[in-house]
């Protein structure tokens, strides 16, 4: 297996970084995951783009152009062969002094890791459980996907590794935030309803597609805060992100929803599946 590394592919085995390098040292540096369906990316454009615009919050002196992650990914599809693959597609600040640094870094490291993933299937079905853990505010005025993620593993430690089960965060305020790894929706009297970036959640890529079919699908579209208590009176709930798509949950602490038999969800499937397809 290979990975993108700097302007070259090499073998898993060979990958390194320095010990000096920033990213390592205090967690500067951002990440894009996405998946390729039978060998396109799906919503690259938007990826880089906001890979971009972190790179630049973070004084990370690195623009990537949309042609070059197109070249990567036909680089590393020749060397590994996958159609259907998992992509990080992650960008540290690089080697510098031992120390916070202000100075914007100059030298960062690209790289680029693929793995194989089989062709999209049917819609899954997970559980939600509510945590303990709560979602902390972002470092900075919006949250990053950045390699801070601390937070994310405290809650997934707590939710457990059984696959179907997705932890979901309040905030400290106790108002519903996110999943561990995804972004949270639920569906009541013909609206789509999902947390506000206010608090202090990612505003996922695909979060930001699945508002836009739903509103093409001909649903209304509201963003604000709101307590555990108003999802759990909802009709059908579900989590996003770039490799899970869509998921309906069919269990929140101890309410049932219908999981992927709602019908809001099967619909935005349907939707989300054909744009994938394009």
């Amino acid at each position: 297996m290979y990975t993108y590394v700097n302007g070259q592919i090499i073998p898993n085995d060979k990958v390194r970084i320095s010990p000096f390098d920033h990213g390592f040292l205090y967690g500067v540096g951002v990440f894009e995951t996405f998946r390729t369906y039978e060998g396109k990316a799906f919503l690259l454009d938007e990826h880089i783009n906001r890979l971009n615009e972190s790179l630049q919050e973070l004084n990370i002196e690195l623009a990537v152009p949309l042609s070059e992650a197109e070249s990567i990914l036909a680089q590393l599809y020749k060397a590994n062969g996958w159609k259907n693959a998992y992509i990080r597609f992650n960008v540290s600040a690089g080697e510098g002094e031992i120390g916070l640094q202000t100075a914007s870094y100059r030298k960062p490291n690209m790289i680029v890791f693929q793995k194989e993933l089989q062709p999209a299937g049917a819609m899954a079905e997970k559980k939600g459980v509510w945590l303990e853990t709560k979602r902390n505010r972002p470092e900075g005025d919006r949250r990053l996907k950045s390699h801070h993620y601390l937070n994310n593993i405290f809650g997934k430690r707590e939710a457990g590794s059984d696959p179907s089960v997705e932890g979901l965060f309040l905030t400290e305020d106790g108002y519903v935030a996110e999943g561990v790894v995804s972004n949270i929706f639920w569906i009541k009297e013909n609206t789509l309803y999902t947390p506000s970036l206010q608090t202090g959640i990612l505003n996922g890529i695909t979060r930001q597609f699945v508002i836009s079919i739903a509103l093409k699908a001909g649903l209304r579209a509201e963003e604000g805060l709101y307590p555990a208590g108003d999802l759990e009176k909802a009709e059908e709930v579900f989590v996003t992100n770039s490799i899970q798509e869509i998921v309906p949950l069919r269990l929140v602490g101890k309410t049932a929803f219908p999981g992927r038999e709602g019908k809001v969800v099967q619909q935005l499937f349907t939707h989300y599946r054909g744009a994938v397809r394009l």
